[in-house]
């Protein structure tokens, strides 16, 4: 009888302790309190916040022109995943860049770069300051770093992307290097799903 008993609790005390299984790729974050309005500028100079883009899945990465591999991975998988979607369903979905280096991703510099992976993909900035705020704000980390020659740098930043439900609240992480196909997947299981 006490085994009984020792077993029924065991029972009770595992079900209790699992977590209910995702069915995202991605890091489910819905449970989360964070993000703001991005008040910053697009490449052509016109502000631009969050609520631009309401009715519309958002995949946010925060990076700089000037980085040598996990900004064009990022931006290429982006891309990538886009193509695995329906054309319809790619419409639903906008691709912001968020600048970084605002002393040296310019409206000109950031245009040809991201529009080179996809044209509709955007590239936010804005001043120092703005830029700062924006990255505090979805809990972003970057810091400058000598590099080279006196005067040149790089920029180590956080290098996951944040899916944005369309009323503006994250909803996933998608960590660096997610393959273009299990983006795609977390991003139609959202769309179907509203």
């Amino acid at each position: 009888m006490l085994q009984r008993l020792f077993f029924i609790f065991l029972a009770f005390w595992l079900a209790g302790c699992s977590k209910p299984v995702s069915p995202f790729i991605g890091t489910d974050i819905s449970g989360e309190s964070f993000g703001g309005p991005l008040q910053l500028v697009d490449f052509d100079g016109k502000p631009r916040s969050l609520a631009d883009f309401r009715g519309r899945w958002i995949v946010l990465f925060f990076g700089y022109t000037h980085c040598p591999s996990v900004c064009p991975t990022t931006l290429k998988d982006s891309a990538d995943a886009l193509k695995l979607l329906t054309p319809e369903e790619a419409r639903q979905v906008q691709i912001l860049f968020v600048s970084v280096d605002p002393a040296r991703d310019t409206g000109a510099m950031l245009k040809p770069y991201v529009t080179y992976f996809h044209p509709d993909f955007l590239a936010l900035t804005g001043t120092p300051e703005a830029v700062k705020k924006a990255a505090d704000d979805f809990r972003v980390i970057y810091r400058q770093q000598p590099y080279g020659n006196a005067g040149q740098y790089l920029v180590d930043h956080t290098a996951g992307s944040y899916v944005i439900d369309p009323k503006g609240k994250p909803l996933l992480y998608l960590p660096f290097a997610q393959p273009a196909k299990d983006i795609a997947h977390d991003l139609r299981l959202l769309l179907q799903a509203h």
